[in-house]
């Protein structure tokens, strides 16, 4: 009887050691994860009309994961600015403009990042125009306008920073895609259409690259009201058919965004690529709401 009494209390106290060690181990492994999985610190960012609405927010919230940000757009004075509440952040930045319809002067951006940060680990495409006519009155000068900053933009983004990424053997692009990639909005083709070859775009360049450590996929927004497109949701019919379209009954805020920027730019995302995630309320879940 003392014998057995000995052994089930060995036991017992060997499970307890085990039990401990393992639960040490996981404890430990969790906190080196939670610490360190979406850190992005000493990684450099490339956000592309990153001075304003979905695409500043973005910037910040990289810049607040740790990587240095380079957020850029035509407007020099929202560039300095961006620039400046990067900095405030702690972070390292540069405060260059830029037009997505120039090759030379997104060549000029890759070039002074990539000697100013020696690697480029992030770009983010998030320029972006609209304008609401009827497609049969849309002209050729507005159709080429929209594609050349939305589509073509991106394109010529992808292959100058793709290059260099390729030559590291890791990176992550990030494109701005849009509901408008899957579903038809009244009298905006030109930009739905756009959109649509974004996502197309993500996806061919992700099988592409995938085999040389570069990852590329893209965020689908909801509705995220901004100055793009204010005048079109602001107190208008238009607008409120798209909230009663919300099963969650309200538009996005650009913050709501951050999460899945810093999750697709971190090691988290290392095994994600030619994915269209698409965060928006419910909006493509929704068939009906009342």
């Amino acid at each position: 009887m003392a014998q057995q009494l000995f052994r089930d209390i060995l036991i017992c106290v060997g499970y307890k050691i085990a039990s401990n060690a393992l639960f040490g181990l996981v404890g430990k492994y969790w906190s080196e994860m939670d610490r360190n999985i979406f850190d992005l610190s000493g990684r450099s960012a490339v956000i592309i009309g990153g001075t304003s609405g979905i695409g500043r927010a973005i910037a910040l919230g990289l810049a607040a994961a740790g990587a240095d940000v380079v957020a850029t757009s035509r407007r020099i004075q929202e560039v300095e600015q961006t620039a400046a509440e990067i900095t405030a952040l702690g972070r390292r930045t540069l405060a260059i403009p830029l037009d997505v319809r120039e090759r030379a002067s997104m060549q000029a951006l890759h070039d002074e990042v990539l000697q100013t940060f020696g690697r480029i680990d992030i770009l983010v495409n998030s320029a972006g125009i609209t304008q609401r006519v009827p497609t049969l009155d849309c002209t050729e000068e507005e159709w080429s306008r929209i594609m050349d900053t939305n589509l073509t933009g991106t394109f010529r983004a992808c292959q100058v920073f793709g290059k260099t990424m390729l030559a590291q053997r890791s990176g992550r692009v990030i494109n701005i895609a849009s509901l408008g990639s899957f579903v038809a909005f009244h009298e905006v083709a030109a930009y739905c259409a756009s959109k649509a070859a974004v996502a197309s775009l993500t996806k061919s360049l992700s099988v592409e690259l995938a085999p040389h450590g570069v990852c590329v996929n893209a965020i689908a927004p909801g509705v995220f009201p901004t100055a793009l497109n204010g005048e079109l949701l602001d107190r208008t019919e238009r607008g409120k058919e798209l909230l009663m379209r919300i099963p969650m009954k309200r538009f996005g805020k650009t913050d709501e965004l951050v999460g899945t920027a810093v999750f697709l730019a971190s090691e988290a995302a290392s095994y994600v690529t030619g994915q269209i995630l698409v965060v928006d309320g419910g909006y493509l879940a929704s068939g009906v709401n009342q």
